[in-house]
């Protein structure tokens, strides 16, 4: 089992101290990586399903300060959790990831892509809510296609993306490219994540019948695409509290990592729950 650590700024903050001390420390006690959130824009009245979203929560870019993260930085990993993928064009996000991903020593690792859910952020970045999802499989394709080509160039037409013989440097360090786990909690995301993804990430909120459901569907619709459904990696949440016993019943679901967040507001606090969670599991052993 792998131990990642979140940071959401919402929460914690955007002051650079803070974001740099705690990854720091999040390093220091031995977590594999560091994942933020993305929200491009908010509005009044916008909801995560019955949860109402205060529109003045900061969301700063995740590429970014992953960026300022890793230059701060060592050692950690860098994740999505997740980056709104419709909402990016590809051919611009293939420069930005794989430009993170050199500066960081082959660090830009656990990108986990997902949809959206608010159909007034999708508008306000000119894509058509209904549209979304194909859209990401495009997007997708896009990436790895332009990861993978040389110096002759490659071509891509389709729905939403066409061009012809682009190359794109640099490339990601040392990979053909960059893993691409899928995050949601819809049997959509799983059959994406079956079909293209490296990893599935789901959500918190579903009926341990239906999680199940899901990480079948994720293995078959992988099987049907030709691929190893055992080299797709199984990202779940829990709580920094987690114990022991919980760890051990998600290994024996099937999830390979498990990735927390700091619940205290002042930062002290939050370096001893890292500690704590640190100590636990004997993550610097």
């Amino acid at each position: 089992m792998r131990f990642a650590i979140s940071y959401s700024p919402p929460f914690h903050g955007v002051d650079p101290e803070i974001v740099v001390g705690y990854a720091r420390h999040a390093e220091q006690c031995g977590f594999e990586a560091i994942y933020l959130p993305e929200h491009i824009v908010l509005y009044p009245g916008a909801a995560l399903g019955q949860v109402p979203i205060p529109p003045t929560l900061d969301y700063p870019d995740p590429l970014d300060t992953l960026a300022f993260v890793a230059a701060a930085t060592s050692r950690i990993l860098l994740g999505t959790g997740v980056l709104l993928l419709p909402y990016h064009h590809p051919v611009v996000l293939a420069k930005r990831l794989a430009t993170i991903d050199v500066l960081s020593r082959g660090r830009m690792r656990l990108l986990t892509v997902g949809l959206g859910t608010l159909p007034r952020e999708a508008s306000a970045t000119g894509v058509d809510f209904a549209t979304r999802g194909r859209r990401a499989d495009e997007a997708i394709d896009v990436l790895r296609l332009l990861w993978g080509g040389g110096e002759e160039g490659v071509s891509f037409h389709g729905e939403f993306f066409d061009f012809e013989d682009l190359t794109c440097y640099p490339k990601p360090y040392g990979v053909t490219h960059l893993p691409i786990h899928i995050g949601g909690s819809s049997r959509a995301a799983a059959r994406r994540a079956g079909r293209r993804g490296d990893g599935w990430f789901p959500g918190g909120l579903l009926s341990p019948d239906e999680r199940r459901a899901q990480l079948d569907l994720a293995h078959a619709t992988a099987v049907e695409a030709g691929r190893d459904p055992a080299a797709l990696e199984h990202t779940r949440w829990a709580s920094i509290e987690v114990t022991a016993e919980r760890v051990e019943a998600l290994a024996a679901e099937g999830v390979t990592r498990i990735v927390v967040g700091a619940s205290a507001e002042d930062p002290a606090e939050q370096r001893a729950q890292m500690d704590a969670f640190a100590e636990r599991f004997q993550l610097a052993v």
